[in-house]
Formats: structure tokens, C-alpha cells, sequence
């Protein structure tokens, strides 16, 4: 089963690890990372980058998508070459994934119109704009296309592919070894639960979908 992970200029390096180090672990499995250009990809640090051992051309069917999200999805959403092949890819995927604000990529490739599907919190109305059904939830399920909410959503939506995959002691087995354990030091990992003046913070500075980029 080949798993392409696409990186482009920009993404945001946990999106696509959380993924690759839980459904790259499926018995079997080919795990490419995939870019317009061969070579490293600058997340969106700038001090780490993942190396794209192949181009999007050279990997035009795989088994199973991932779309990462970050701050570089949103000069992506007007890219053709990278939505045109989205759209290639996904006509023969077993399952097209996203992480974060890949979504909106998936959505922007007209993937998700009509169809239930999640973002990181702060791009839950562009989703609506291309015509999705955006649910808050941490990972989503429509058909074959699988979502999941902002960066760290994307190990649990990993697993949970994993196990849909493999099942469910191949997904325990990863999720024992890899100690994936969550004990985190603050319940602010949501807008319903991070202090408020904080949510008013993002939102304010949020430009998800616009060309200027986002904060």
C-alpha cells in the first residue's frame, strides 16, 4: 500500500510526522513524501525541513493521501499543479486524508463540497465557503476522505486509519510503542477550553484562505 505524503514550501512539520510515524508503520506499507520538486521542504520554522524523495508526477496513484496544513496551504489553494493532482490522486485513492488546514487544500481541489469534514478551529468557516460541512470534531469520517482538526489531531487520525486498516491491535500495538499517552500540563487545547482572551487573540489575526497569508 503507497502512502503519499505531500509537503509543499511552509507546512507545518507535526501534520505530517503524527501521520507518517503512526500509518507508516502499516504492515506493508510504501510511505513516500511527495513535492512538486524533489528535495527538502522548509516547514514552516524554517530551521526543519522533510526531504521529498519523489514528485507529485512520479506518484500519481496512490493508495492513501495525506495533506498536511500550515501557513503555506494558502498560496496551495490557487497552485494547480498541486490541486490538479489532488484530484488525479484521489480518483484512484482507497483514502484521501488531511491533517489541520490541509482540509482546506482538499477542499479548494473541490474534494469535500457537500461532504462532513474538520480544520484546525480557525478555518472551520473557510471550509463552509467550498462548500463543506464543517464539524468541530477532532477527526472526521466521510466516505473515504478522513480529516482531522489543527496539527496534533493528526496522530489520532493516524491511528484511527490504522486501525480501520489493520485493526484495532495493529493501531494498539503502534499507539503502546510509540507511548502515545497524552498527559498534557494545561487544558487549553481547544477554543472551548483556552482561556477566551486568548480565542479572540487568533481569531483576530487569522487570514485563513486569504492571499496575504496568514498569521
Amino acid at each position: 500500500m503507497q502512502i503519499a505524503i505531500v509537503l509543499f514550501p511552509h507546512f507545518t512539520a507535526l501534520d505530517a510526522v503524527g501521520p507518517y510515524e503512526t500509518l507508516g508503520r502499516l504492515p506493508g506499507a510504501d510511505l513516500v513524501f511527495v513535492a512538486e520538486q524533489k528535495g527538502p521542504v522548509r516547514a514552516d520554522t524554517d530551521t526543519l525541513a522533510l526531504v521529498a524523495d519523489k514528485t507529485l508526477d512520479e506518484v500519481p496513484n496512490p493508495d492513501i493521501v495525506i495533506v498536511p496544513g500550515g501557513p503555506g496551504q494558502t498560496p496551495q489553494m490557487k497552485n494547480e499543479v498541486l490541486l490538479g493532482w489532488l484530484r488525479t490522486a484521489d480518483a484512484t485513492s482507497t483514502w484521501t486524508t488531511s491533517v489541520c488546514t490541509g482540509s482546506l487544500l482538499l477542499a479548494a481541489a473541490g474534494l469535500l463540497k457537500g461532504r462532513r469534514a474538520t480544520s484546525h478551529w480557525l478555518a472551520l468557516d473557510v471550509l463552509e465557503e467550498f462548500g463543506a460541512q464543517s464539524t468541530g470534531e477532532r477527526v472526521v469520517f466521510d466516505g473515504k476522505y478522513v480529516t482531522a482538526a489543527g496539527v496534533s489531531s493528526g496522530i489520532d487520525m493516524g491511528l484511527t486509519l490504522l486501525g480501520r486498516i489493520a485493526g484495532d491491535e495493529t493501531a494498539q500495538t503502534v499507539q503502546l510503542l510509540t507511548e502515545y499517552d497524552p498527559q498534557p500540563p494545561y487544558d487549553a487545547g481547544s477554543p472551548e477550553k483556552a482561556p477566551a482572551h486568548l480565542v479572540e487573540k487568533f481569531r483576530e489575526q487569522s487570514r485563513f484562505g486569504e492571499d496575504e497569508g496568514q498569521e
